[in-house]
Formats: structure tokens, C-alpha cells, sequence
């Protein structure tokens, strides 16, 4: 799996990945898909299992409503169905369909997405995202959520060893999705990332922000690194997911010394004596 992340580092930041002494923010994440393999994070990845993580750690109450739970496109059922809802991949990033009109859905559409998602394993067909490796493929279909503005920010809290540090925001804005960078007193940064651009203006602060950075911390307790993804609706608090490779550990921060103090964050565990991976927490 080593030689796999260096030719794979290799090839995205066009210089040699140094697992012995990882000092970069996207060399310590790969270092953590070589060498960090708690089973817990199979489940933590896993849309549907990681639900009863969240309602032991923080409670039921901040999940999605969820409708169903199925093995593939057939056993969905339509009739049971609201008008509004989202259907996702249980086993990866990126698996999701959005319906607004269950009457005008196009369900060949949604079909041949599922059969896709079906196929692909974020460990073996991409950058060998260790905590994808063992997960189920199947379906989960939620409640669909948007705010009083009609829209649902996306709030990713970055945490090391169960410290929230910064947050990244997704917001929809001229047809695009952008995204800003607060601190945890929700003052905006100057920093941006390779994989999309800038807001330009300010985003309201969450009601909850103080709820939001403690939930995180629990959620992230013990994980060496981990973000935390939140929404919140009309002043409550909703769990997204928890993503251990932020875009598959191909994407640096900037400006530099930014890049370098998320590096700094995030503080690898030791290997065990004798022992080429870490399997507990």
C-alpha cells in the first residue's frame, strides 16, 4: 500500500512522499491511509452504520430523518416515499441524488447512478481510502433539508485529537459551490483550497456555532484527525458525515503557512513496536 501512496503523491504534487518523516498536511493524510487502520473507521465512513455512532455519542436527536435503508435500486420503495428526499451511497463520497419532485423524478437516471455507485470502492478504484475498504454498499434515503433561506450550508469543522481548529463552509453562489474559512470566533480567513473557489462575502454565522464545535469534539475524541460535517437548519444542529482524506488527500491549503499550521494540527500517532499499521484507538 506504500509504494501505491508514493507513486499516487507522486503524481498529484509532483515530488516524492516521505512516509518516514511526513511533514506536509497531504503527506501526514497519507500516512494515516498506510498506516492508520482502527476497524472503527470502516463504520465511522459508512453512511448508515455510523448513525449509531452519533446516537451513542451525541444523540439521536442531531440525525436526519431517516426513510429507508436498501440494498439497491429495486428494493427502493417509491410509494412510501414523500415528495422530497435524498437518496445516498452508503460506501463513499459523492454518492448522492437530490429529489425535489418525487413526480418528475427520473428514475432511469437515479437507476443507472446507483449502478455506478455500486461499482466504485474509494479504496480500490481511487486513492486507496483505507477507511472505505470494508464498507457495505447500500443506500440510505433521508429527509431532504434546507433552511427559511431555502439553501443548506454545509459547515466542516476540521479536528485533531478531538480539537475543532478552523471550519470550512459550503455555500452555493452563482451557480457554483464555493467555500469560506472561519476560525471558531467566526472570523474569516484569507485561505482557500485547490478544488474550488472563494465566497466573496460573508456567511451569517450559525446560531449553534458553539454547539457545532463542541458536537465535534466529541465526534472526533481519539481520531488523530478527522472532519466533522454539520448543518444547521432554522437553529438546529443536523450530522452530515465524518471524512478522514478531505478530497483524497490531493488538495493543499493556502496561503503556505496556513498549509503548514493545519500540518502542525494534525499530530500522527505511533507506529506499535514491530507492527506496520495502528489498529486501535
Amino acid at each position: 500500500m506504500d509504494f501505491y501512496a508514493k507513486i499516487y503523491y507522486e503524481y498529484y504534487h509532483g515530488e516524492k512522499l516521505d512516509l518516514d518523516n511526513p511533514g506536509k498536511y497531504v503527506e501526514k493524510l497519507q500516512w494515516l491511509k498506510v498506516y492508520f487502520h482502527p476497524p472503527i473507521l470502516n463504520q465511522l465512513v459508512d453512511k448508515y452504520a455510523v448513525r449509531e455512532y452519533v446516537k451513542e455519542r451525541i444523540g439521536e436527536k442531531f440525525l436526519n430523518k431517516l426513510y429507508q435503508v436498501c440494498s439497491d435500486f429495486e428494493t427502493i420503495n417509491f410509494e412510501k416515499l414523500p415528495d422530497r428526499f435524498v437518496v445516498k451511497g452508503t460506501h463513499g463520497s459523492n454518492m448522492h441524488m437530490i429529489v425535489k419532485d418525487k413526480e418528475t423524478l427520473n428514475k432511469r437516471k437515479l437507476k443507472f447512478n446507483v449502478w455506478k455507485w455500486k461499482r466504485k470502492n474509494l479504496y480500490f478504484h481511487s486513492g486507496q481510502e483505507w477507511a472505505y475498504k470494508n464498507v457495505k454498499p447500500r443506500l440510505v434515503i433521508e429527509k431532504y433539508m434546507e433552511d427559511k433561506n431555502g439553501e443548506l450550508l454545509d459547515f466542516k469543522l476540521f479536528c485533531f485529537n478531538g480539537s475543532a481548529k478552523f471550519i470550512q463552509v459550503h455555500k452555493w453562489h452563482l451557480g457554483n459551490k464555493c467555500l469560506a474559512h472561519y476560525d471558531l470566533n467566526w472570523k474569516k480567513m484569507e485561505v482557500t483550497s485547490q478544488d474550488m473557489k472563494n465566497y466573496p462575502g460573508e456567511i451569517r454565522k450559525p446560531e449553534k456555532l458553539k454547539q457545532m464545535i463542541e458536537l465535534a469534539s466529541i465526534l472526533s475524541e481519539k481520531l488523530p484527525f478527522v472532519r466533522v460535517d454539520l448543518y444547521e437548519v432554522d437553529g438546529k444542529v443536523f450530522f452530515g458525515e465524518l471524512t478522514f482524506y478531505p478530497s483524497d488527500a490531493r488538495k493543499n491549503f493556502y496561503p503556505e503557512d496556513f498549509n503548514q499550521k493545519v500540518a502542525n494540527y494534525l499530530v500522527l500517532p505511533e507506529l506499535p513496536k514491530g507492527s506496520n499499521e495502528i489498529v486501535n484507538l
